[in-house]
C-alpha cells in the first residue's frame, strides 16, 4: 500500500528554492521604492513583521502585488501565523547567492534618501 504525499494546505504559499532565485529577478524587486522601502524595514529589524506593520502609501491591492514580487523573486518569505502574513528577508539566502549585494544596495539606499531629506 502506497501513502500519498500531504496536500499542501491553500495557505502555504510558493516560494523559490535558494537555487533558483536568480540575479536579475533580485534586481527587479528591489529596483522599487516601495519595494525596497519594505526591505529596509525587514533589514532593519531582522524579525519577521506582518503586511499591515507597513504604512506604505499605496493601496491594499497595489501593497499586495508588492509582496508577492519580493515573495516570488526570493527576497523575502512570507508564513501565515494566524490570520496575519508574516513577512521575513531571506537574508541567508541572498548573502549566499550575492554576497554582499543587499547590504550595499541598502546603504546605497539610505545614502538616496538622506540627500532626498528622508533619512
Amino acid at each position: 500500500m502506497t501513502t500519498a504525499a500531504p496536500t499542501p494546505s491553500s495557505r502555504e504559499l510558493p516560494h523559490p528554492a535558494r537555487e533558483e532565485i536568480r540575479l536579475e529577478g533580485v534586481l527587479h524587486a528591489l529596483s522599487d521604492p516601495v519595494r525596497l522601502r519594505i526591505v529596509s524595514e525587514l533589514a532593519a529589524g531582522d524579525v519577521a513583521l506582518s503586511c499591515s506593520h507597513f504604512d506604505l502609501p499605496v493601496s491594499k491591492s497595489t501593497t499586495t502585488h508588492h509582496f508577492r514580487v519580493l515573495r516570488e523573486s526570493g527576497v523575502i518569505r512570507q508564513v501565515y501565523e494566524g490570520t496575519a502574513k508574516m513577512n521575513g528577508l531571506r537574508r541567508d539566502d541572498l548573502d549566499e547567492l550575492f554576497p554582499g549585494l543587499l547590504d550595499r544596495l541598502l546603504a546605497a539606499a539610505a545614502r538616496q534618501a538622506a540627500r532626498r531629506g528622508r533619512g
